[in-house]
């Protein structure tokens, strides 16, 4: 059976945020509005999606 995938997009910028926040963003690859990636669903990635929820989309694939 093949891992769940989400694909998060980021939607608002981390300036004036946390550091940790921005630092979270780019471990997930983000950086910029608009930019999207995909990772695979597991408590890893579910904590550090929890950690910048407000800046970011996020949809099952």
């Amino acid at each position: 059976m093949a891992e769940k995938t989400l694909r998060i997009t980021q939607v608002k910028s981390s300036i004036g945020r946390k550091y940790d926040q921005g630092r979270t963003l780019k471990a997930l690859g983000l950086g910029k509005i608009g930019r999207s990636v995909e990772k695979v669903d597991n408590e890893s990635v579910r904590g550090m999606i929890f950690k910048v929820k407000h800046l970011v989309e996020v949809e099952e694939l």
